[in-house]
């Protein structure tokens, strides 16, 4: 049994297979598996969330209808006990979010190899697949073709699981290069793109006109500073809202963030059905709009607008500054306008950032070229499982969650496909 891929989709189908007594290797083209999942956890490993199930599943959008089941199966509860086994304990922070109580990644993937070497896996690094092999009988359905540090090599295997990731972070070996040679042999494969990313903006200059980027005065001044306590809304083009408080990072050219990556879904599909997109800024998510109207109009007497707003409502540094980049000058100076800007600030942004850059990417393989276990229709034998998957979900858990789980589908579909019984899911041998 082949799995083709070591990251955390990989990983718990090699569990699964191995666990029911199944010899498994695990091919991998970095020198070491999981370094996205370490890298990921460097500033602390938000392995979940605590949130409901209800509200969990609705976290994965469009593609709720076929992630929900495998979160049934391995979810929050599941994940949080198979750490546990691997002799990890985990707290839920204050945001909801679920931790290692350590905040380390490392010592979670070492228990974890260490399981997995102890149940028999094998492991082989530098090991990068390019597809199927062809040799004098011709196309071999799972003779998988290598690089590797010894050269070309062929594998066969009964079963394969492709486990290759998205397309960022490529340094780490999500580089999507897997798309074209699984495309030609029949699976149907959505374009992969930038998820859970920046965006790069546009500002109007002194004659109204769109500029890329924000002005020099404003960027010198302000890239690198976090915009807290906010809310940000916008609208999908079939009508979906997105509406979240949160905060996010003003960027040399654009913006970037938990509430920006937050609301990417829906930024990058405006942009790519209508040309443009827009998002409303709220900088009093925690004030009524007829508070911060009677505010603006209270009279100022010899006072500044800025100290009047500074001293009133209490906008000022990088809010007052993005206020003063992004509304009309003609608006500063009618109360109402500005009232109403402080509630509904306009951010255009103009294009997302290069996938490389994004924490995820969406797209992939499509479940309806799948079956149940996650196995190719056009390709008996072989499954896919991970971030190759077409699906997407913000950051907070949810990412690690739905790869988790469905490594746990696609090794108990291999096992069904094989005739074998699944087993439940991973918890501590």
């Amino acid at each position: 049994m082949a799995i083709v891929g070591g990251g955390p989709a990989g990983l718990m189908a090699a569990e699964v297979l191995a666990r029911a007594s199944v010899p498994v290797d695990v091919y991998d083209a970095m020198p070491s598996v999981g370094r996205k999942f370490l890298l990921a956890g460097k500033g602390g490993l938000n392995l979940t969330h605590s949130e409901g199930a209800d509200a969990f599943a609705g976290r994965y959008g469009a593609r709720r209808e076929v992630i929900e089941p495998m979160l049934l199966e391995f979810g929050p509860p599941e994940l949080r006990a198979w750490a546990q086994g691997l002799g990890v304990d985990t707290f839920v922070g204050s945001s909801g979010r679920v931790f290692p109580v350590d905040l380390k990644a490392a010592p979670l993937l070492r228990a974890w190899l260490h399981r997995l070497r102890a149940l028999g896996v094998r492991f082989h690094q530098r090991h990068r697949c390019r597809g199927w092999a062809v040799d004098e009988t011709g196309p071999s359905r799972h003779a998988l073709a290598f690089d590797s540090p010894q050269g070309p090599l062929t594998v066969r295997a009964d079963a394969v699981v492709f486990a290759l990731g998205g397309a960022s972070w490529a340094r780490l070996g999500s580089d999507g290069a897997w798309v074209p040679w699984l495309a030609a042999r029949g699976a149907d494969v959505a374009p992969l793109v930038a998820s859970n990313c920046g965006f790069d903006v546009t500002h109007a200059d002194a004659q109204g006109v769109r500029q890329p980027g924000w002005s020099e005065h404003f960027r010198g001044r302000n890239a690198g500073a976090p915009v807290k306590n906010v809310s940000l809304r916008c609208v999908a083009p079939d009508g979906r809202v997105f509406e979240q408080a949160g905060e996010f990072v003003v960027t040399d050219g654009g913006v970037e963030g938990s509430l920006i990556y937050a609301a990417s879904a829906t930024l990058r599909d405006a942009l790519a059905q209508q040309g443009h997109a827009q998002a409303l800024v709220d900088l009093l998510p925690g004030r009524s709009a007829e508070w911060v109207a009677r505010e603006v109009a209270h009279p100022r007497g010899s006072r500044s607008l800025a100290t009047h707003l500074k001293s009133r409502l209490g906008i000022d540094g990088v809010k007052a500054a993005l206020l003063r980049e992004l509304a009309p000058r003609e608006v500063m100076a009618d109360a109402d306008q500005l009232a109403a800007a402080l509630k509904a600030l306009p951010l255009v942004v103009s294009a997302a950032r290069p996938i490389d850059e994004a924490i995820s990417s969406a797209g992939g393989v499509r479940f309806d070229a799948l079956d149940e276990g996650l196995m190719l229709k056009v390709l008996p034998g072989a499954f896919c499982a991970g971030e190759m998957l077409d699906w997407e979900a913000p950051t907070g858990g949810y990412l690690l969650t739905a790869c988790l789980a469905s490594g746990v589908r696609a090794g108990q579909g291999v096992l069904r496909w094989a005739g074998r019984t699944p087993v439940a899911h991973c918890a501590a041998p």
